[in-house]
C-alpha cells in the first residue's frame, strides 16, 4: 500500500482494474493512475489488475508493473474471462475498507474518484456509482451507444419503478468491506451484467446508492459487443425481476 502523509492514511483503499487483452493500454494507463493516486488520494491506496485470461501480452506487462511498482500495484490473474468474475475475486480477496473499480481506458475522468469514495470512507454510503445520465454529467459518445444507454435505463426503469439510480452500467463503482460481504457473493452474474445486478441487490436489501455526475469519453477500442451484451442484460433483468435475493 503506497503511503499518503494526511490523517486519513490508516484507511485503505482497492482500486481494482480488470482486464481483458490490454496490452497497448495497460502500462500507460496504470502509470496515469498511479501518478494521480500519488499527488491526489489521502487513503493508503493499491491498484490490483485483474487479468481475464488474457491472450496476448497483458499478463507479462501486469507482471512487470507489480516488479517496477511492489507495494502500489499487484496482479490477480483468472484463467476464465468475465468482467464481473474479476471484480468478484479480487474485491472478495481485498481487506481494504473500500474497493473500486474503473476500466483500463480510464474514460471516467479520475477528478471523480475522491468524491466517489469519500463518502463511504465516511460512513455515509456503503455503496456508490458513477452516472453518466445525471445533471452535471459530460458524456462523449456516439450516437448509437447513447440512444442504447438511455433506452436500457428506462428499461430498468420500467422493470423495477423504485429503483433510484440513474447508470446501472458506468464502469465506476465503489463499496465498502460491508457492502462487499453481504452483496457481492450472492451477484450471480459473472460478465458485463455484474454491475447492473449488483446495484438492483443493492436496493433490494435496503442500501442507499451514492452517485457521482462524471465526465466520461468513449472508448473507441471497447471489447464490448454491444447486440450480445444487450440480450443478456434483459435476460438478467427478468431474472432479477423475478426472483429472489439469495443468502
Amino acid at each position: 500500500m503506497a503511503n499518503p502523509t494526511t490523517a486519513q492514511s490508516s484507511q485503505t483503499l482497492d482500486i481494482v482494474i480488470p482486464v481483458y487483452n490490454e496490452e497497448r493500454d495497460l502500462e500507460p494507463s496504470i502509470t496515469k493512475l498511479r501518478d494521480f493516486l500519488q499527488k491526489s488520494c489521502p487513503y493508503r491506496w493499491r491498484i490490483v489488475i485483474a487479468n481475464n485470461a488474457s491472450t496476448d501480452r497483458t499478463l507479462e506487462i501486469a507482471r512487470e508493473l507489480t516488479r517496477r511498482y511492489p507495494g502500489e500495484v499487484t496482479c490477480l490473474h483468472l484463467d476464465q474471462k468475465g468482467r464481473g468474475l474479476a471484480l468478484k475475486t479480487a474485491w472478495l480477496a481485498s481487506d481494504a475498507d473500500v474497493v473500486c473499480y474503473m476500466d483500463v481506458d480510464l474514460s471516467t475522468n479520475l477528478s471523480h474518484l475522491m468524491p466517489l469514495v469519500d463518502p463511504l470512507f465516511a460512513g455515509d454510503y456503503h455503496i456508490a456509482t458513477g452516472s453518466r445520465l445525471m445533471p452535471g454529467a459530460r458524456v462523449t459518445r456516439q450516437l448509437k451507444r447513447e440512444v442504447i444507454s438511455r433506452t436500457y435505463n428506462f428499461i430498468i426503469k420500467l422493470m423495477f419503478p423504485r429503483r433510484r439510480f440513474s447508470d446501472a452500467q458506468c464502469g465506476f463503482k465503489a463499496l465498502s468491506r460491508q457492502a462487499v460481504r453481504d452483496l457481492v457473493p450472492y451477484v450471480e452474474d459473472n460478465r458485463w451484467f455484474f454491475d447492473s445486478e449488483l446495484l438492483l441487490r443493492a436496493e433490494q436489501q435496503g442500501y442507499k446508492i451514492w452517485e457521482v455526475p462524471v465526465e466520461w469519453i468513449e472508448d473507441l477500442d471497447s471489447r464490448v459487443k454491444i447486440i450480445p451484451t444487450a440480450i443478456e442484460d434483459l435476460k438478467g433483468l427478468w431474472r432479477v425481476r423475478t426472483s429472489k435475493f439469495k443468502e
